[in-house]
């Protein structure tokens, strides 16, 4: 699929309505997802869940479900990076000094 004529906010529209109509369960159990990064050349989007599902025990299951269903269900994308900030990658948006104690 070519990428000419793609619009980079209409595609991180499409991610996120993606999020919340396949994972109500984010929401619903408190937690949130934001999209960190999109490279339309890269054909690669960054999403984080945070709120409860950073302690959440089925994040990693909801992570691996969410790397593969988003680049079958969205042709623009390739590879899906997700973490919750206690996963092996380094938190996104991680800031040693936002640390409160």
């Amino acid at each position: 699929m070519s990428l000419e004529g793609v619009d980079e906010e209409e595609l991180r529209e499409r991610v996120s309505r993606f999020v919340m109509r396949n994972f109500p369960q984010i929401q619903m159990h408190g937690g949130s997802h934001a999209i960190r990064d999109l490279d339309v050349e890269k054909r690669s989007v960054t999403v984080a869940l945070g709120g409860a599902c950073s302690g959440c025990g089925i994040s990693p299951m909801t992570i691996q479900a969410l790397k593969t269903r988003l680049v079958q269900e969205i042709p623009e994308i390739d590879v899906v990076h997700a973490d919750t900030g206690f996963g092996a990658e380094t938190p996104v948006g991680y800031d040693p000094d936002d640390v409160p104690f």
